[in-house]
């Protein structure tokens, strides 16, 4: 215990040290220590994880028959019910492509695809700043990988022209919005990459894009019109979507293949059914909140300019912002006087970001006002 003890003490004194808060949440403030707060660090991007009248719309469409509470099963033996498949066939039509497949989370999505599609014989190239969840899914893959520059297309190229003729595969992965910084990935330039080399997959996790992007929601692809050129297109519902699980759309020849063999899939239990009729119902009606997606972009680009005139510096162009400090006592110590002031605003440090990156991670939702913006802008 006495090395666990000095783990601990070490980054009390980096100032790294994370704990788990208790946290009690009234729609879109959170109450913490007995101080209530506008909760500025959500994923619930469109504001639906506390819109009380879908969920009375949602309840009232069942009844008494609700779904069931857990599926008490992996999909591959007894936890599949048709909720399931009529989820995965309704996104997949949203999409205009052949298959989908839902998952757990979005870790899970991410931790298991690559490792089930990849060998020895292929190759990786991933974006420097993709998720965790990315990362350790390349660590569990038995191949090749290299890591370029964030956002550097030309290191991408120069990475496929010297590589990809001596693998079987190559797998390009990178997000669309990227969760620290808000920025945005040039998924244009990425299809055209793709496209020049025999044999090359595109990987994008759109975990903070799917519903806040796009006409109809369905994130930086639909912006970018090249839904139908992206292999593997994994989405989440825990964050703007206000549920839980994820999902890939793809071919339905690599559907097969996950099937059989992506093991966070074969051996987790799957979600509970009644958590699925949820995201169906809302992802149902995912073209309807446009307006939703309107006003957030423009709180997200008010707030974006405010910040930038403070820091200099704002990679964003989403409703992630970055106010970046650098060191980390000092964002510590801004991010606990604007708890002070009613806002509950999180500490980003490393590892989670790169060293002297250290930040509070502003995270805005289309249930905010402009008046809370200026208010809150006077306080940063």
């Amino acid at each position: 215990m006495e090395y666990f003890q000095k783990q601990l003490a070490y980054l009390k004194s980096m100032n790294q040290y994370r704990s788990i808060p208790y946290l009690t949440h009234h729609g879109r403030y959170i109450e913490r220590d007995n101080q209530r707060m506008l909760n500025m660090s959500s994923n619930d991007y469109l504001g639906l994880a506390s819109n009380e009248s879908l969920q009375r719309v949602f309840f009232q469409q069942y009844g008494k028959d609700l779904p069931a509470l857990t599926s008490s099963s992996s999909r591959l033996l007894t936890g599949n019910f048709p909720i399931y498949n009529d989820l995965e066939q309704l996104i997949a039509r949203q999409f205009q492509r052949e298959s989908c497949l839902l998952f757990n989370s979005g870790y899970h999505a991410n931790l298991g695809i690559l490792p089930a599609l990849t060998t020895s014989k292929s190759l990786i190239l991933a974006d420097k700043l993709i998720h965790a969840s990315i990362i350790d899914g390349i660590r569990l893959s038995q191949c090749k990988f290299f890591r370029y520059r964030h956002h550097d297309y030309d290191h991408l190229r120069q990475l496929l022209e010297k590589n990809a003729d001596k693998f079987d595969r190559t797998f390009i992965v990178t997000e669309s919005v990227f969760s620290m910084d808000g920025d945005v990935a040039d998924l244009v330039e990425l299809v055209k990459l793709k496209k020049q080399f025999p044999n090359v997959y595109l990987y994008v996790d759109e975990a903070h894009a799917i519903g806040v992007y796009g006409e109809k929601g369905l994130g930086i692809a639909e912006q970018a019109g090249v839904i139908a050129d992206i292999d593997l297109l994994v989405g989440t519902f825990g964050k703007a979507l206000a549920s839980m699980g994820a999902y890939v759309i793809c071919d339905q020849v690599i559907k097969e293949i996950l099937i059989n063999q992506m093991r966070p899939l074969i051996f987790s239990t799957a979600l509970p059914p009644l958590n699925m009729a949820w995201t169906y119902f809302l992802f149902e009606q995912l073209p309807q909140f446009q307006q939703k997606r309107q006003h957030l972009n423009e709180l997200s680009a008010f707030l974006r300019n405010e910040v930038a005139h403070r820091t200099g510096n704002m990679p964003s162009s989403t409703c992630i912002v970055p106010y970046i400090l650098g060191d980390n006592e000092a964002t510590l110590s801004r991010a606990y006087r604007l708890q002070q002031q009613g806002y509950y605003c999180l500490p980003i440090r490393p590892p989670t970001v790169p060293k002297g990156t250290s930040r509070i991670r502003l995270s805005l939702t289309a249930d905010m006002t402009k008046e809370e913006i200026i208010e809150f802008i006077t306080y940063l």
